[in-house]
């Protein structure tokens, strides 16, 4: 009967791992550890704190776990040794002095254990999201890692390879949403995950040396795809689109039309980052806190705002703390109803009076109290789609998005300043990246061809003569 009985708790602990598995999605981190725990027959409750445990004799001969001394803490098993022997004592009071370096290792550190891919995501994960990273970049990290897990999630750590890489790699192609130049920064992201476990010794450096050496994807390669490069978008374009946009999105617009600043910027502007100290010289400052490439740089970004940009963004500074987002997605969104509303051209039932107060006390938490690049995007292209809808075919306004409006910043001041203006305006600390940015260049070439003298040629007077 107790035989029988184990077998029953064995399968049912079986069956429980094979549902805990099946509705883990594919960007979600599979719980190895947890389900390892789980069909072990020999579990026990989770746990917080570190035991110091010996296995159960009754293993059968094939058991790994005969005899062993084992630790439990947070869930899962450590083993250190033999029972009783000099080397689990060692062992033990290694695992004690790694877990005071590290409280939240929930990997064998003991040197005896395997670390597995999907323990080695997690707990990269883990460390990035407590660096305050900013949401797109742990999000690609979280979607690089879905793959990674779902191919390989039960493979050792040290087991993976630069072929396994390069599967996981024609995996990220083959779903089809992303271009190659997107697939080899997935590809690097996953190198950065096992560079990041050599720190932490839960990787051994040749695995790094070995990924490294992957190639990346080459333009023209079969399988993947190359995006147009990003052009710049015409102003008579933004400015045909402007009337269909809410207040907040279109001051939103020619802000950044004027700057040249990034979209996630424009987005995250805070009342406390505009510093009016220099008011007196007709400027203000925007103080980015963070940005894109203050890692490569070590500097801040400071731009200026000039009188134009003043008065745009004036109205939405008024009543508001220091913490609050300059272009609040909830202004835009009354403004949106306010729209709406005036042109309505039936009255107001009562229950549509009814849903408004009720609105009113109890505002949609769906809406957020920043923009992102995300939502700020979606906005221009329901403006455009809501204004295709009643232009004539001879009028339609093309798609654009909010990074064009930085091209077009770059571009027409290269045309009337020069590329190092440009520069200036974006904030690059190197000109190269400015023309990727900077389209002017052409222009001036092709105006060079159409002036352009031959010094070969004899003058007109003498071939007259």
């Amino acid at each position: 009967m107790q035989r029988g009985g184990r077998r029953f708790k064995s399968v049912w602990l079986h069956f429980v791992s094979i549902i805990l598995s099946s509705v883990c999605s594919t960007f979600e981190i599979q719980l190895h550890g947890l389900l390892k725990l789980l069909r072990h027959r020999n579990y026990d409750v989770w746990k917080g704190n570190v035991t110091y445990a010996k296995t159960e004799e009754s293993c059968t001969k094939n058991c790994r776990d005969r005899n062993q001394a084992f630790s439990w803490y947070k869930g899962r098993r450590y083993y250190h040794g033999v029972w009783g022997s000099p080397e689990a004592v060692k062992n033990y009071k290694l695992f004690l002095n790694r877990l005071t370096e590290n409280p939240d290792l929930l990997m064998q550190v003991d040197g005896t254990g395997d670390v597995f891919v999907s323990e080695l995501a997690a707990e990269f994960l883990r460390y990035a999201e407590s660096l305050n990273m900013d949401k797109v970049g742990v999000g690609h990290f979280k979607r690089v890692i879905g793959f990674l897990v779902e191919t390989y999630g039960e493979l050792v750590a040290n087991e993976f390879s630069p072929k396994k890489l390069k599967v996981v790699r024609n995996k990220i192609a083959k779903a089809g949403t992303l271009c190659r130049i997107m697939i080899n920064d997935y590809t690097r992201r996953i190198v950065h995950i096992f560079k990041w476990g050599v720190g932490e010794e839960f990787v051994v450096p040749n695995i790094v040396v070995a990924l490294r050496e992957v190639k990346a994807l080459r333009k023209g390669e079969q399988g993947v795809r190359d995006n147009p490069p990003r052009r710049e978008v015409a102003d008579d374009v933004v400015k045909r689109t402007l009337p269909f946009m809410p207040p907040t999105i279109a001051a939103m617009v020619r802000v950044q039309r004027q700057t040249g600043m990034r979209p996630s910027e424009i987005c995250r502007m805070m009342v406390g980052d505009i510093n009016r100290l220099k008011e007196q010289d007709g400027l203000w400052h925007y103080v980015l806190k963070t940005h894109k490439t203050e890692r490569h740089v070590g500097i801040g970004k400071i731009v200026p705002l000039g009188p134009k940009e003043q008065r745009l963004i004036a109205p939405y500074l008024a009543g508001k703390s220091a913490d609050e987002s300059v272009f609040s997605p909830h202004q835009a969104v009354r403004e949106r109803r306010e729209h709406l509303r005036a042109e309505r051209k039936s009255k107001l039932t009562p229950s549509q009076r009814e849903r408004d107060r009720f609105r009113a006390k109890h505002p949609a938490e769906k809406v957020g109290d920043f923009y992102d690049k995300h939502s700020y995007r979606k906005a221009i292209e329901h403006a455009i789609k809501k204004a295709n809808k009643i232009l004539p075919d001879a009028e339609k306004i093309p798609n654009w998005t909010p990074y064009q409006l930085r091209h077009a910043a770059a571009t027409a001041t290269e045309e009337a300043e020069g590329l190092d203006i440009a520069q200036a305006q974006l904030g690059h600390t190197s000109v190269n990246t400015t023309k990727r940015y900077a389209h002017a260049q052409l222009k001036i070439a092709e105006e060079l061809a159409l002036n352009r003298q031959d010094p070969f040629d004899e003058p007109t007077e003498l071939k007259k003569t």
